[in-house]
């Protein structure tokens, strides 16, 4: 599979929940972006499908976003890539992304680590 991403990836450990059509799925998110990010869940998409999630902040706060799923691996999770932000999702999105590179093992409660292409 080509890799089609053209913004840098964090490494980072983020609670979140997703819903389907039937339940609300708790999730893990392992890398992030500006473009996208990595659930990790048991819950089943389908490619092309619109997932609505929130991930929980370090300052407690949920943003709620929207993505396309890009790929999907059964067991593991799914990969999507943000669909229509508005301002104050990207915004807080940017926040994340500053605040999880700037992070320290002993001074944010998230894991951060530059994934390198």
């Amino acid at each position: 599979m080509d890799d089609r991403r053209t913004k840098p990836r964090l490494s980072v450990s983020l609670d979140a929940m997703w819903d389907s059509s039937t339940e609300a799925h708790h999730a893990r998110i392992t890398n992030l972006s500006e473009g996208g990010c990595f659930l990790d869940s048991v819950g089943a998409v389908r490619l092309g499908e619109i997932v609505g999630f929130r991930m929980l902040l370090p300052d407690d706060d949920w943003l709620y976003l929207e993505g396309e799923v890009r790929h999907y691996a059964a067991g593991t999770g799914f990969g999507v890539q943000f669909v229509e932000l508005n301002e104050e999702q990207s915004e807080k999105l940017q926040w994340l992304l500053r605040t999880a590179s700037e992070a320290t093992s002993d001074s944010a409660p998230m894991s951060v680590d530059l994934v390198e292409e």
